[in-house]
């Protein structure tokens, strides 16, 4: 059984928790995923799934084609 940290959420859980001016949705520029949670929430997505030290990011290798006519 899993047990939640003490002290407040690190990032806000609802729309009105969020700091004047900040969007509930972001979208990731990067893996183009919809993510809620305003700034904190896209910067807890970039830390934990884009971050090179973990073994989550984006494991396809991009191809190139070259077409020659």
């Amino acid at each position: 059984m899993s047990r939640a940290a003490k002290g407040p959420h690190p990032h806000p859980l609802t729309p009105a928790d969020l700091p004047a001016g900040d969007e509930w949705w972001h979208g990731c520029g990067e893996c183009r995923i919809p993510l809620q949670g305003g700034a904190a929430g896209l910067a807890a997505h970039r830390r934990t799934v884009h971050d090179p030290r973990r073994d989550y990011g984006d494991r396809r290798t991009p191809i190139t084609i070259r077409l020659d006519f």
